[in-house]
């Protein structure tokens, strides 16, 4: 297959959008007092206003974890941030703005990993950096990929009031992941290996990070295994052998 040409081609996926709306930085369960001019209560400008937005959406994804996306108001969101409605108005005008913002900054960083591995050449270490980057959006958004799990119908029905298919959405982008993964023109079994890793890394970090210790230790494992199934040093002159 002139393995040698082929290692150097690069990938030429689907053209996704690079756009990236920042990342959910706030630490879990946040309950700071919201930074922001102590008459009005609204928030400072610039890169204070980042902050606040990510605090938001920290104290949205607590709240929604405790009580349900559908029984969360954005009064109790205000309440819990200690903050005036119109304070929280400032930056959201409801809660389905805010699961939205969610939902952009995630996919936003996957978007993101799909234009780096398009962009690289088919090699074991592009192929394993993915992974580790992929384990990174997985135990960073991990409080979003539950929002997304145990509020489907909702979550469903938010996407389709806003002209959004949320499946197609995401089946969409795993299926570029696969193929970054996979290789071009990968047989089925290695189509499965990908898509096997990538769902050994998001439920295993959904199921397992609440619950060790040790996260460090739980990331190697999680890393490794997944390099184990996506079966990372295969190369071109591999690909297409069972």
């Amino acid at each position: 297959m002139g393995g040698a040409a082929h290692g150097e081609a690069r990938h030429s996926g689907p053209a996704l959008s690079r756009e990236r709306t920042g990342t959910v930085e706030a630490p879990r369960g946040s309950r700071r007092q919201l930074a922001g001019d102590e008459e009005t209560g609204l928030p400072l400008p610039g890169a204070v206003r980042n902050d606040t937005r990510s605090r938001i959406q920290a104290v949205a994804l607590e709240l929604f974890a405790e009580q349900g996306y559908e029984k969360t108001s954005l009064r109790e969101i205000a309440e819990r941030l200690s903050v005036t409605k119109a304070a929280l108005y400032y930056h959201f005008k409801s809660k389905e703005d805010i699961v939205s913002s969610l939902l952009g900054d995630y996919f936003g960083e996957i978007d993101a990993l799909i234009a780096w591995g398009a962009s690289q050449p088919w090699t074991p270490g592009t192929r394993a950096e993915i992974l580790h980057r992929y384990l990174d959006i997985a135990m960073n958004g991990i409080e979003v990929f539950r929002l997304l799990q145990q509020n489907q119908a909702a979550i469903q029905r938010l996407a389709a009031e806003r002209g959004h298919d949320r499946k197609r959405f995401l089946r969409e982008r795993m299926g570029t992941l696969v193929e970054l993964l996979a290789g071009p023109d990968a047989p089925l079994r290695q189509r499965v290996r990908a898509s096997a890793a990538l769902f050994s890394v998001s439920g295993s970090c959904m199921f397992f990070l609440d619950q060790v210790a040790d996260v460090a230790e739980l990331r190697a494992i999680v890393s490794e295994l997944a390099n184990e199934i996506a079966d990372v040093t295969r190369t071109h002159a591999d690909v297409t052998s069972p």
